[in-house]
């Protein structure tokens, strides 16, 4: 299968031009018109610092259906106890900051460049990014950030000082995306961390047509989702 290298232009093949293991195209930018467009395809990047960027829709592909999340009986044990104290947007950059140093200091790297990071964060600002935060003892214990367009979430990555502090912030997230009608949570690789949770694997076609049933057109101009 070829992959496709962008141009200037804000334009992506089909996500189903992707090869087998999901890479679709090379090159290209970071700017909020091009990671927003590639979101509402059903695309995002991931690429190693120093490599250029690469785009990927996998096939399949992970999601989460808030009403089949699945907590433990240690993690309900937890949220009980009101260990953790749970906000959004409170710390953005603190928390994708923390994910990729978190990355760092694993023996895979962190896909989470600088460039990248400073990307989200401009999403942001502009309404479409977000970060849960769990916080003990006045101090950021875990959390997570995504993308939201339509009633969509597409995570991108969590952390965690403390233990049950993601997980913690990852079902209350969920909890609040159903209550606004949020339907599919996209998760986007599988692990057995997303499996414990309730998540599972749907084909890239069942994927895009969900989108759009999430009310998601392709476009780089696109409204922010529901969140609050």
């Amino acid at each position: 299968m070829p992959v496709y290298r962008l141009i200037k232009n804000l334009v992506f093949p089909p996500p189903e031009f992707a090869g087998p293991e999901g890479l679709l195209a090379v090159g290209g930018d970071l700017s909020p018109e091009r990671l927003l467009l590639a979101y509402s395809m059903g695309i995002f990047p991931w690429f190693n610092d120093g490599d250029p960027v690469l785009w990927w829709s996998p096939d399949p592909r992970c999601i989460l259906e808030p009403r089949k999340l699945k907590v433990s009986r240690s993690l309900s044990k937890t949220l009980r106890k009101g260990k953790f104290s749970i906000t959004f947007d409170r710390a953005f950059r603190d928390v994708i900051t923390s994910c990729a140093d978190v990355c760092l200091r694993s023996e895979e790297g962190t896909w989470i460049t600088r460039e990248l990071l400073d990307a989200y964060c401009v999403l942001h600002e502009r309404g479409f990014a977000h970060s849960v935060e769990a916080w003990q003892d006045g101090e950021l214990a875990g959390g997570l950030y995504g993308i939201t367009l339509g009633r969509c979430f597409f995570g991108e990555s969590m952390f965690h000082r403390r233990t049950d502090a993601s997980k913690a912030a990852f079902v209350t997230l969920v909890r609040h995306l159903q209550s606004l009608g949020v339907e599919l949570i996209d998760c986007q690789l599988p692990s057995h961390h997303l499996a414990s949770l309730g998540a599972g694997l749907i084909s890239r076609e069942e994927f895009l047509a969900r989108l759009r049933e999430s009310g998601i057109l392709p476009s780089p101009y696109p409204e922010p989702g529901v969140f609050r």
